[in-house]
């Protein structure tokens, strides 16, 4: 009787721990899901600003109807990635609005009225808030979803993923700083 307790016990412990590392794998798999959501309000929160922005200033300037159409295209291009699953078109078309963003405020140099305008400081200020929150955002979602790779590929934890890939097994792409982002980011240098 003590070398069947003993089994017994052995393959409760095993048990347990199978049970513990799926939890675990299924707890973080719903971090990146949550991170992946609040990408998803960001990126709404700007669509909007965009908009805002955009009737602002069209008593001022032309460029809003090519920018609020590029803004427009991109975003429906971005949720029909969505919607079909390709992630990676998705990411693509986000930072390409991401990159219309990050020049807005050079063409505002050019329009001193618009410039001095309250309502269009106030909508500048939050396109930039709101790109910092969408970067912070994707941080955590990147940090989630290396979380969730480093897991899935440790030890025991990918035992577990291997008898359970339908629940378990997935392939989550990085949201990542376009090339030419990342090129001028390293070209950057501190002016004295």
């Amino acid at each position: 009787m003590g070398t069947g307790l003993t089994i017994f016990l052995i393959l409760l412990v095993i048990g347990g721990y199978i049970v513990f590392t799926y939890n675990n794998i299924v707890a973080i798999i719903e971090s990146v899901r949550n991170n992946q959501k609040q990408i998803d309000i960001q990126l709404d929160r700007r669509f909007k600003v965009f908009e805002s922005l955009i009737n602002v200033v069209k008593n001022y300037m032309n460029y809003e109807q090519t920018t609020l159409k590029d803004v427009v295209a991109l975003r429906n291009q971005a949720q029909a990635a969505k919607t079909s699953g390709d992630e990676a078109g998705r990411i693509a078309a986000e930072n390409k609005i991401s990159e219309i963003a990050s020049k807005i405020n050079l063409v505002f140099e050019q329009y001193p009225d618009l410039k001095a305008n309250q309502n269009c400081l106030q909508l500048q200020e939050e396109i930039v808030s709101t790109e910092n929150k969408l970067a912070f955002a994707k941080q955590a979602y990147n940090d989630s979803v290396e979380n969730y790779n480093a897991t899935k590929k440790s030890f025991f934890a990918s035992m577990v993923v291997s008898m359970s890939k339908a629940k378990l097994d997935f392939n989550y792409p990085y949201w990542q700083l376009s090339e030419e982002k990342v090129a001028e980011q390293e070209k950057y240098t501190v002016k004295l």
